[in-house]
């Protein structure tokens, strides 16, 4: 294999990687979200929901900072 091809191979499975990602993360996304939907139908207030809720609310926010990553580094990447 020439090292055109290598790089070809490696682009290759970088775009796969970056694609299972953002799949992974936007299916994770949509989980901690529906989980706060039934947080916020529950409406609540008890300590145990509060602490969840949060909790949730962090790691979406931290789902979406790495999608968004990703999505920059996926058109960073030539092609």
């Amino acid at each position: 294999m020439n090292r055109e091809e290598s790089n070809k191979s490696q682009i290759t499975i970088d775009q796969k990687l970056i694609d299972e990602g953002t799949a992974q993360l936007t299916n994770e996304i949509k989980v901690l979200e529906s989980w706060l939907n039934e947080l916020d139908a529950a409406e609540s207030a008890d300590p145990e929901s509060k602490a969840a809720r949060k909790s949730y609310n962090d790691m979406l926010k931290s789902r979406k900072e790495m999608l968004n990553t990703l999505n920059k580094q996926s058109k960073i990447q030539p092609l």
